[in-house]
């Protein structure tokens, strides 16, 4: 099934709630946001998502709620030793004045964060059904966009179709074109009709397209079997419109004429707006 890369899903289970968002990237990042006592939990959560997307920039949030993050406590025994350490200095150095809590408060060593308990399971059954919601987003967008891609390379078929009809007139256009110019060079002579057919011959093997429209034809049924084949296509599927955008440039450099020539403007229209959506494929 083709997915998107772009999504959002959320969970919240005993005290823990986790989001991810995901974003367009070339290859998998994940940064995650998690609390610093649960640090450990940061590459099995990575692992998880991982193991079930390919591509994609993931912002990943673990948040507390429902009760105190941290427990805080006093290392009573260094406050000791700190403030008779002032005492003694006073009484050698004969130093006037009070020792207050304000001196010590400013030792923030003193202060011990006590890791919380938490329910590892409650953050793990949290994490994995916010990704299972990211995953169905993902797919939904991707088959919005599967179908808008199969709509726009039928329109590129059907332009491709147009172009394909118009190769056989190319020739006999070339060689009426070069007699009416030989007649006037001639001065109204009629020119031999043998030497017209052989320039004409050189000068169609030179313009001719019909190999171009032919690789777009089987590039274009190659895309769709891709999208039909779903997973991890988005490459695949954006080396596939280079490849037909390069055969479209080849078919407008070698052709004069103005309908064509109009075909190709909408064709490479096309593609870009389907190389724009293939970009958020995964």
């Amino acid at each position: 099934m083709v997915q998107s890369m772009t999504g959002f899903g959320s969970a919240e289970k005993n005290g823990f709630r986790v989001e991810i968002r995901s974003l367009n990237h070339r290859f998998i990042d994940i940064s995650t946001k998690v609390p610093s006592y649960m640090s450990q939990h940061d590459i099995p959560l990575r692992k998880i998502l991982k193991e079930r997307f390919h591509r994609g920039r993931f912002d990943v949030s673990v948040s507390i709620t429902g009760h105190e993050l941290t427990q805080l406590s006093i290392n009573k025994e260094l406050a000791r030793k700190i403030y008779t350490a002032f005492q003694d200095l006073q009484k050698e150095l004969s130093i006037p004045g009070q020792i207050y809590i304000d001196t010590l408060a400013n030792y923030r060593e003193l202060i011990i964060e006590e890791e919380p308990e938490y329910d590892v399971d409650a953050l793990y059954t949290a994490f994995t059904e916010a990704v299972s919601k990211l995953e169905a987003m993902r797919m939904q967008e991707g088959e919005m966009l599967s179908k808008e891609l199969r709509n726009s390379a039928e329109s590129l078929n059907v332009l491709n179709n147009k172009i394909k009809s118009l190769c056989p007139d190319m020739l006999t256009c070339y060689r009426e074109k070069l007699s009416e110019r030989l007649k006037t060079i001639l001065g109204g002579i009629e020119p031999d009709n043998v030497r017209i057919m052989q320039e004409a011959a050189i000068m169609a093997e030179r313009l001719d397209i019909s190999e171009e429209v032919s690789r777009i034809e089987n590039h274009i049924k190659q895309f769709i079997e891709i999208l039909n084949d779903g997973n991890v296509i988005g490459r695949r599927l954006d080396f596939l419109l280079q490849e037909i955008n390069r055969e479209v440039n080849t078919i407008a450099s070698k052709s004069s004429d103005y309908t064509i020539l109009s075909l190709t403007v909408e064709m490479k229209i096309e593609i870009e707006k389907m190389r724009e959506q293939v970009q958020n494929i995964q």
